[in-house]
Parts: C-alpha cells; sequence; structure tokens
C-alpha cells in the first residue's frame, strides 16, 4: 500500500508532523525520518501494529492515545495533546510527530486542535492542513473542529512566551 509522504506544519514555535503508520519494514527509515527533523515525542492515536521500543530506544518517546478511526478525539486524549504541546513550548522545544493509520484524519484533527489553539481559526487551520495532506479529515470530523471552541492555551502571549503554568 502506498502512503502520502509525511507533512511538516510549523506554527508559533511548533512543529508538528503529519504522517502514516509505519510498517515493521519501515519502522528504521521511519525513525530515521524522525530523528532527522529533530522529533522528540511521537503519538499514535490508531491501534499500536509495531513494537515502539526499537523507536524509543533512539530517545523518541512515543504516547499510544488511540481512538475511533473517523472520529473526533475524546476529550481525555484533547485535553492530553494540549498538555503535551503546551509543556513542550515551555521547556523551549514542541517537536511532535503524529500518525494514525492513513494520516488523513485522526492525526490532522489533532494537529488542527494545535493550529486552532496557537490562534488559526477553524477554515484557515482546515485548509492549511488540507493544502499539505489532502483528503484530510471525515465529515464527522469537520464538524468537530468547526464546533471546537479554542481556548487558546497554545497562543503566544504578547511577549511572544507561552503562559507556562503547572497544572
Amino acid at each position: 500500500m502506498s502512503h502520502s509522504a509525511p507533512v511538516e506544519i510549523n506554527y508559533n514555535s511548533m512543529k508538528l508532523l503529519i504522517t502514516h503508520n509505519p510498517t515493521d519494514a519501515q519502522l528504521v527509515s521511519f525513525v530515521e525520518g524522525l530523528k532527522a527533523l529533530g522529533i522528540t515525542t511521537l503519538v499514535r492515536v490508531c491501534a499500536a501494529t509495531y513494537d515502539k521500543k526499537p523507536v524509543e530506544e533512539e530517545g523518541i518517546q512515543v504516547l499510544d492515545w488511540p481512538f475511533d478511526d473517523g472520529s473526533a478525539p475524546p476529550d481525555h486524549v484533547v485535553d492530553d495533546w494540549l498538555g503535551l504541546l503546551q509543556a513542550q513550548l515551555c521547556s523551549g522545544s514542541c517537536r511532535v510527530a503524529v500518525h494514525c493509520m492513513a494520516g488523513l484524519g485522526r492525526a490532522p484533527v489533532l494537529v488542527a486542535l494545535a493550529l486552532m489553539e496557537g490562534g488559526m481559526q477553524f477554515e484557515d487551520a482546515v485548509q492549511y492542513i488540507r493544502q499539505r495532506r489532502r483528503g484530510a479529515f471525515s465529515s464527522r470530523q469537520l464538524l468537530f473542529l468547526q464546533n471546537y471552541r479554542a481556548k487558546q492555551c497554545l497562543r503566544p502571549q504578547k511577549s511572544r512566551r507561552l503562559m507556562c503554568t503547572v497544572q
């Protein structure tokens, strides 16, 4: 099966990578690509289909937050995602890859949330991602994003620094 190339999204000091689920045969080159981009954390939002140990042995943290294909993320996944990004921004480096099976639904939804929390409007976030990742988002995911009310927890303040708080 052919997969689209990973898509790098840079916005407000965040470097986010949308990609597909690697196979065992692709895992070595997949990890090399993550390392070349300086990715420090990989979020899997689909069922685990490969051993995360080789990824973690290369210094990349792997987080498993699966949710149903074609659906919106549950509240706890949204909270965990935003907390991860906020913590990384506060530490000075936000370089996160996120993948689902094909990199067209669940992963782009999380990246769109990050863009919206960083200050981008819904329509702009969707267009920005779709220009780079054709076919991104299901109709249910678009409705979720359209109705999402950003807390703007990833938006830099006037000083261009994120409000870093311990929760």
